[in-house]
């Protein structure tokens, strides 16, 4: 019986979670035939190709490239980024895929996903999926929290230079929902090869559970230093992140995450999704910041011999 050709968006991976990237890889590792939608042939396309992928160029707010890519495919595996664009991507993929008979498509959103969540790319996620679920390709979504990856992000830069973390995140008290992107990957792998899934079915995925202070003793833990936090108001992170180049519709989100999270009684735990769709139990924010303590150590600068 001939494998499903898996058609899997931002598959040469972005700054960040790379979800595509550590989807592609998974299911060719599997033997999965895999079709990868890239934005632009480079090295990192190269390096697809030579593991197997169909690498295709193309933009999700291109329509016809979208339909091109879409074409001979039976499953996708749909995550776009966290910028502007996202419910005119879902419909021009939504239509490609219904008109070319695509019988299952797994997307990754927010863990919060609904008409009043707190932020507008959550809100936009809940659009995404009705969107995906009236079109009726098997849409399933696996609902993924905040990546360890996206910690590394907001504070290496000055965990480097002199053991801070700058966040508005309110006291140490503050208890954050983790994830690992490679688990969530392997939870989508598991979505998109499962020999059934439910349409309209979730799968949250939360890796760890830390307090803002379990954070710290972490980082001192791994890295042996003194691990500094201070509070900074909305507005100066805010602007910060919009000076590092981070888009606006980014900011917007994460900001409105902040101050969700900050302020809510809502009790998270681990999910047992990873274990049962990834086949491997949750990585650890500590496995991570030891796999990852290089970002976080001071860089000393090189000098001429």
């Amino acid at each position: 019986m001939m494998k499903r050709v898996v058609l899997v968006t931002g598959a040469s991976g972005g700054q960040q979670g790379k979800t595509g990237r550590h989807v592609s890889e998974m299911l060719l590792a599997r033997g999965v035939p895999v079709r990868a939608f890239v934005h632009r042939i480079d090295e990192r396309s190269d390096q697809l190709c030579a593991l197997g992928a169909d690498v295709v160029e193309g933009d999700f707010l291109d329509y016809h490239s979208v339909e091109r890519a879409v074409q001979g495919v039976s499953t996708v595996y749909f995550a776009y980024p966290v910028q502007a664009g996202l419910l005119e991507a879902t419909a021009i993929m939504a239509d490609a895929a219904r008109k070319a008979g695509v019988t299952r498509l797994i997307d990754m959103v927010m863990l919060v996903s609904s008409p009043d969540a707190p932020t507008p790319r959550m809100r936009e996620n809940y659009l995404s999926e009705q969107i995906f679920e009236w079109a009726g390709v098997g849409a399933a979504h696996v609902r993924a929290t905040v990546f360890y990856e996206n910690m590394r992000a907001l504070s290496a830069a000055t965990m480097a230079r002199d053991g801070s973390i700058l966040l508005p995140w309110g006291s140490e008290s503050t208890v954050i929902p983790l994830v690992s992107a490679e688990d969530v990957a392997r939870v989508a792998a598991g979505a998109l090869t499962s020999p059934s899934v439910t349409p309209g079915s979730s799968y949250p995925v939360i890796g760890d559970v830390l307090a803002l202070r379990d954070i710290i003793a972490t980082f001192e833990r791994i890295l042996g230093r003194d691990v500094h936090y201070k509070e900074i108001p909305d507005k100066a992170w805010h602007d910060a992140a919009l000076a590092r180049g981070i888009n606006e519709h980014a900011v917007e989100h994460l900001s409105r995450l902040w101050q969700s999270i900050r302020t809510s009684s809502r009790q998270y735990e681990v999910t047992d999704t990873i274990e049962k769709l990834g086949g491997k139990k949750p990585k650890t924010f500590e496995e991570f910041v030891r796999e990852q303590q290089g970002a976080f150590k001071p860089q000393l600068a090189s000098t001429a011999a």
